[in-house]
């Protein structure tokens, strides 16, 4: 897909280079006891406390300790961690290889809502490839729990463009949100939105 004008990209990280596995870490929930799992999960409607979490206006042991409560019984850190991580699945190796080619080309940023047990898992775990790690992949990464600011809000957007001074016509978005995508377009920047476990090599020029 020839996209004339484009210099650089802003990346999302779930579902678009990390593949997913929800039905996982739901169940991994509830073996630990947490009730009504899927409510708390729902991936459009999270709670509230996941969303503060997202934002980093909660701490990963406060996180856990909310997660205690609602299982109302003693369980470790590591154990809550495992069933959060659970959802991430790990990112297949041809992304990580066109990661490295789109940087010969573009300047490429990862714009993620995320929450530190995650990123930190997928630092350890899905970014380790070869002799990299996952800061060799981007220009700069932007994160929405060290952001205090998530997607789909505007200003998280206008915050990446302040800091990189990027400009809106010459950065192409992709994201699996369709919501996402809107505000960036709204804010002059081109998007794509792929599919679940999708090939998006096609909506870059290599």
């Amino acid at each position: 897909m020839k996209r004339k004008g484009i210099k650089n990209l802003i990346i999302d990280f779930g579902g678009v280079l990390i593949d997913l596995d929800r039905q996982r870490c739901l169940e991994n929930f509830r073996k630990l006891g947490l009730p009504d799992v899927e409510v708390m999960l729902d991936l459009c409607h999270q709670q509230d406390f996941f969303q503060k979490y997202e934002k980093g206006l909660i701490t990963s042991a406060e996180f856990r300790e909310v997660i205690r409560g609602k299982i109302g019984k003693p369980v470790t850190d590591t154990r809550i961690d495992d069933a959060w991580n659970s959802f991430l699945v790990g990112i297949p190796t041809f992304k990580l290889d066109l990661l490295l080619e789109l940087r010969k080309k573009y300047v490429v940023y990862l714009l993620s809502n995320t929450n530190e047990i995650h990123w930190q898992w997928s630092c350890l775990h899905a970014f380790r490839y070869k002799a990299f790690c996952a800061e060799d992949f981007f220009e700069h990464i932007y994160l929405s729990y060290e952001m205090k600011m998530a997607k789909p809000d505007a200003d998280i957007f206008r915050k990446v463009l302040d800091e990189t001074g990027i400009l809106p016509n010459e950065t192409l978005f992709i994201d699996d949100s369709e919501a996402n995508c809107r505000t960036a377009e709204a804010l002059g920047i081109s998007t794509y939105t792929p599919k679940a476990h999708e090939d998006w090599r096609h909506a870059v020029v290599l």
